[in-house]
Order: C-alpha cells, then sequence, then structure tokens
C-alpha cells in the first residue's frame, strides 16, 4: 500500500514522502497514530499544493532575510564601556548587550541567538558582528565600542 507520511518515522522515511509499506503496517501502525495518509489521488494532490506553497513561503522569507541583510549592513551600533589605566576595559560586551543596543538605537529587534560572537569583545574599536538571519542568510552588524 502506498502511504504520504504526515511526519517523519524512523526508518521509514521524512514527512511529505510517498512510501511502500504492508497493508497491516499501514492500517495498524500509521493510521492511528496519524503518522501517514493513503496515497490516493486527492491526498497526492493536496501534497503537491501544499509543498508549493511551503517553497513560496521559503522563498519569501529567503527575499525579506536578504532584504534586512542589505539595510542591516549600511547601519551601525555604539556601545560603551569602562576603561582603566593603559585602555584596559573593565568588563566585556556580549550579545545580550549589543541586542538591547540595536533594539535601542535602531528600533530593530534581533535575537542574541543569532549573533554570532565567537567570545565576548573586550577592545575599544569597531567590530563586525555576524548575525545569522536566515540558514541561507548571514548579516554583518558593525558595533563601534567607545569609552565610557
Amino acid at each position: 500500500m502506498k502511504v504520504i507520511l504526515v511526519e517523519d518515522v524512523k526508518s521509514l522515511g521524512k514527512k511529505g514522502d510517498i512510501v511502500n509499506v504492508s497493508d497491516g503496517y499501514a492500517r495498524n501502525m500509521l493510521f492511528p497514530k496519524k503518522l501517514g495518509l493513503e496515497a490516493t489521488s486527492k491526498n497526492i494532490n493536496d501534497l503537491k499544493l501544499q509543498r508549493a506553497h511551503e517553497d513560496k513561503v521559503a522563498k519569501e522569507q529567503l527575499d525579506a532575510a536578504q532584504a534586512f541583510k542589505a539595510e542591516l549592513e549600511t547601519k551601525e551600533v555604539t556601545v560603551s564601556i569602562k576603561v582603566g589605566e593603559n585602555g584596559r576595559t573593565f568588563g566585556s560586551i556580549s550579545t545580550k548587550e549589543l541586542a538591547e543596543a540595536a533594539k535601542e538605537q535602531l528600533g530593530y529587534d534581533i535575537d542574541k541567538k543569532k549573533m554570532q560572537l565567537s567570545s565576548p569583545i573586550k577592545e575599544l574599536g569597531t567590530t563586525k558582528v555576524p548575525i545569522r538571519l536566515h540558514p541561507k542568510v548571514t548579516a554583518e552588524l558593525k558595533v563601534v565600542v567607545k569609552e565610557a
């Protein structure tokens, strides 16, 4: 029996796959647990329409992320930090502080978890912080660190 998987099923396939399974496995395991649908022409057509819609939504999200990247890379965020003798800084600037500064100065609500800062910023000057906006789009935010 041909079955369209509604969920990922271990050792069988991923969501949306059309697989061939025994009648008993389909009736006793997949259908009662809502893991699959019978592969009728209507269900196959619905699957095609759903995939087309998901592709369209994914393309729109990618385009929006690329547009936001272009806008974000023209901006900069200024953050201040206490500095002692010999230009030595007290503490560091983390992604949480960068996200707050971006919201306050630019009005962008950027998730701190999407900022890919390898280590906290501990020196004065300009730093580019990579921000993952989409799996295929990474923007760089210019961060200027000044003395408080």
